[in-house]
C-alpha cells in the first residue's frame, strides 16, 4: 500500500517548517501561506495551519538494516524516545527495528527498518535515505467500522492485530495503524491518543474529519 501524500494539521507551522527543513533536512517542496510540504522519499508530508491540533503518530520506512546508522544520524538532531531503555526497538514479529522521536508538535515520528523490504543496504544514513511514509495512525473507538469503510474503497489486508484495540491494516509498504483511543496509549511514550483530522492521498484517498472517514476520488 502506497501513501503518496499525508496531510496533517498544525498550530506551529513555523516550528514545523524549521524542524523538517533544518533539523531533519527534508527537502521543502512547497511553502505557501498556511501550508508546507516536504519530500519524504517517494511520499509527500504536508502540514496545514489550523487553530487547533492534537498529536499524531506516523512512520517512515528506511532501508533494511539501516537502524544503527539512522540512530547515529538522529542523535545529532533529536532526542530519541526509548522503550525499556532501548533506543532501537525490536519488532521481531514484524521483522523490523524502529526508532522514535517527537517533532515540533510532539507528534510521535518513527523511522522503521523492515528486513523484508527488497531495498539495497546503504553505506551512510542521510535524509534522502527515507523511503516513504509507511504508517498513518488513525485514532477511533470504532476500529471495525473504519476498517470496512477503507476496505470497501479497495481491499485492505489485516497485517497485525484485531478490531478490539489495535489493527495494523495494509502491508510493509504502508499501514494504517487503527487504534482504539480508549483502550490504548501511543507507543513507546504512553501518551494519550486523541482523534485527529488528517488526509491521505495514494492507494486509498480519504479525509478523516471528526472521527469520520470521508472518501475522496483524488489521486
Amino acid at each position: 500500500m502506497k501513501v503518496k501524500e499525508l496531510i496533517l494539521y498544525t498550530t506551529n507551522i513555523e516550528k514545523q517548517r524549521s524542524f523538517y527543513r533544518d533539523t531533519l533536512e527534508f527537502s521543502l517542496l512547497a511553502d505557501s501561506p498556511g501550508k508546507i510540504s516536504f519530500q519524504a522519499g517517494s511520499s509527500v508530508l504536508s502540514f496545514v495551519e489550523a487553530s487547533t491540533s492534537k498529536p499524531y503518530h506516523f512512520a517512515f520506512n528506511i532501508p533494511p538494516f539501516s537502524e544503527n546508522k539512522a540512530l547515529t544520524w538522529l542523535k545529532e538532531r533529536v532526542t530519541l524516545l526509548p522503550f525499556e531503555g532501548e533506543e532501537i526497538i525490536d519488532f521481531s514479529s514484524w521483522n523490523a527495528r524502529a526508532l522514535y522521536f517527537y517533532d515540533a508538535d510532539r507528534n510521535i515520528v518513527e523511522f522503521i527498518a523492515r528486513r523484508n523490504l527488497n531495498v539495497d543496504r546503504i553505506a551512510d544514513f542521510q535524509s534522502t535515505c527515507v523511503l516513504h511514509i509507511s504508517e498513518v495512525g488513525i485514532a477511533t473507538t470504532e476500529i471495525e467500522s473504519i476498517y470496512f469503510i477503507l476496505n470497501k474503497q479497495k481491499e485492505l489486508p489485516v497485517f497485525d492485530g484485531s478490531f478490539a484495540k489495535f489493527c495494523a491494516a495494509g502491508d510493509e509498504e504502508g499501514l494504517f495503524i487503527l487504534v482504539n483511543k480508549d483502550e490504548k496509549k501511543w507507543f513507546p511514550t504512553g501518551d494519550d491518543i486523541a482523534v485527529t483530522d488528517l488526509q491521505v492521498v495514494g492507494d486509498y484517498n480519504f479525509e478523516y474529519k471528526n472521527g469520520i472517514i470521508l472518501i475522496s476520488d483524488k489521486e
